[in-house]
């Protein structure tokens, strides 16, 4: 039986709208004083926050609407596929953790909070990143069928046909410093994930649990596997391979490390205030660390953006030649 792509799509991308709404309404309760779930003076503290991640949503909903509506197809490539390369770098790393951490629960069981654990409730986790996880597989499932119509050639393409453009050295240039970068983030990363504490400040020392272990893990795995598709198609690397395999390991991988590593600095820069308390303070390592993961993905942007707008300039090229 023929599967209707439009139907298919349509449904994903209204999932995806349906699926912000216990999100939304939670944060719109925070951002209205009504601590549901939470501390108050957590929430207060927390407002910027909420009301960035309130417009984070909005744009989730936005991009779900692109996809179905005609005016989707018109909109410049760019402005859907740079909040797309977050929203799947964001959401695809939830995708990846959230399995991980309750795999980690079914195994090891729970863990305690202790007496003086403020955070939100159970509840609140399941319907934030049930939510986000819901979320994640409609928004994805209907951007890849909206690609598919719109950048169908990708789909056939081999790495082989990737231009040899004057820019080729340039983009190897900046492909090597991005795997340096990441690098040294997934060397620091993988060591929080297994315990250690270098470059942390104390207090989060003392908050660390296992799904902050586990996002370190996912992370330090996605810097490796980012340079390494990006690599592997700027140096030509098994060039009879379909182009669309390591673009979608690099895409996914580069805009997780953009994504967290961005939110992180920006969530560091909200709540930050003047240290009055040493456990708060924050060493240099974690910032860099992070300032580290988005330099690597926007090089990993830049050098894959470079590279598909040569390849479709030759490919129009190529179709105004053949008209002629």
């Amino acid at each position: 039986m023929r599967i209707n792509e439009h139907a298919v799509r349509t449904g994903a991308a209204w999932t995806a709208v349906a699926a912000t709404g216990p999100y939304l309404t939670l944060k719109l309760l925070w951002l209205t004083g009504h601590p549901v779930g939470a501390e108050a003076g957590e929430m207060d503290r927390l407002w910027l926050l909420n009301l960035l991640t309130v417009g984070m949503d909005a744009i989730a909903v936005a991009l779900a609407l692109a996809f179905v509506r005609p005016w989707g197809r018109r909109a410049p490539a760019g402005l859907v596929a740079f909040p797309m390369w977050v929203a799947t770098g964001l959401l695809g790393t939830i995708l990846v953790a959230l399995p991980l951490y309750l795999g980690s629960l079914l195994l090891l069981g729970p863990e305690d909070g202790g007496p003086d654990d403020k955070g939100p409730g159970d509840w609140v986790f399941l319907v934030v990143y049930g939510g986000f996880a819901v979320q994640g597989v409609a928004l994805l499932t209907a951007f890849a069928l909206y690609a598919r119509r719109r950048w169908a050639g990708l789909l056939r393409e081999r790495i082989g046909d990737l231009p040899g453009s004057p820019t080729l050295t340039v983009q190897r240039a900046l492909a090597c410093v991005a795997a340096l970068l990441a690098a040294g983030v997934a060397v620091a990363r993988a060591h929080w994930a297994l315990g250690g504490t270098a470059g942390l400040p104390q207090a989060m020392v003392e908050e660390r649990n296992r799904g902050m272990a586990v996002m370190d893990g996912v992370a330090a795995v996605m810097a490796v596997a980012a340079v390494a598709a990006l690599l592997l198609l700027v140096f030509r690397v098994r060039p009879e391979r379909r182009l669309i395999r390591p673009l979608l390991v690099a895409w996914t991988a580069a805009g997780s490390l953009f994504g967290w590593g961005g939110w992180q600095l920006v969530a560091l820069g909200a709540t930050a205030t003047r240290v009055t308390d040493p456990r708060t303070a924050v060493p240099g390592l974690m910032p860099l660390v992070e300032a580290a993961q988005v330099v690597a993905a926007v090089l990993v942007l830049v050098v894959g953006a470079v590279a598909l707008t040569e390849w479709g300039a030759r490919r129009g090229a190529a179709a105004v030649e053949s008209r002629g």
